[in-house]
């Protein structure tokens, strides 16, 4: 069970499913995250909405993601192209933007916790 900390409410910018990472756009909304690279910014933890709906995003502390991958316990998680949480496993000297760290052992399709940490790594 996630352990929200702050909720914010943001306009969608595109469909974002339940359990999506997002990111913030130029224009003060937010949409799935789809890159390595995006600046990760909070989880869209409970609904599925539309283009132009209102949504309450998780900024810190806890909140479910939908993996897309196998991730470890205490992994550094970031964003697939569906917005789901995969293995941030950069190669030596790129850099992946990170939503924070997985809280339990996940494979492709789980829902689980992250503590949420954004930030970047680099390999």
């Amino acid at each position: 069970m996630a352990n929200q900390g702050l909720i914010k409410n943001y306009t969608a910018d595109g469909a974002i499913p339940a359990s999506s990472i997002v990111k913030l756009t130029a224009n003060r909304k937010v949409a799935i995250a789809t890159a390595v690279t995006d600046a990760l910014l909070a989880v869209n933890e409970s609904l599925d909405v539309v283009d132009g709906e209102s949504v309450d995003v998780i900024l810190n502390g806890t909140a479910n993601v939908k993996f897309g991958g196998a991730v470890a316990r205490g992994q550094p998680v970031t964003s697939n192209a569906a917005g789901q949480g995969v293995y941030a496993n950069p190669a030596q000297g790129a850099n992946n933007r990170i939503i924070g760290f997985a809280l339990e052992t996940v494979v492709a399709g789980d829902i689980a916790p992250v503590q949420l940490a954004p930030g970047q790594i680099q390999g």
